[in-house]
């Protein structure tokens, strides 16, 4: 295949389209994490994060704090 010229083809398609493309590749690379390596530094930053989650277990934070966190630094970028 030559990807090149595929992406040329890719970029000729609208925005909207392109997204759904990024979507399908995304899902059927999802579909074989097998085949996903971790580098390193991101193998070091699970073990970090497993870490320092297992010291502390209640220092978590819930997704509805997360959420309404994100969506006030949204809010104030605009």
């Amino acid at each position: 295949m030559d990807v090149a010229a595929t992406f040329a083809e890719i970029k000729e398609l609208s925005v909207k389209e392109r997204i759904q493309i990024v979507q399908e590749i995304w899902d059927s690379i999802s579909q074989q994490p097998e085949q996903l390596e971790l580098t390193e530094v991101q193998k070091q930053e699970l073990s970090r994060r497993l870490a320092a989650h297992e010291a502390n277990p209640n220092a978590v934070v819930s997704w509805e704090e997360v959420r309404s966190q994100a969506l006030a630094r949204a809010r104030v970028s605009e």
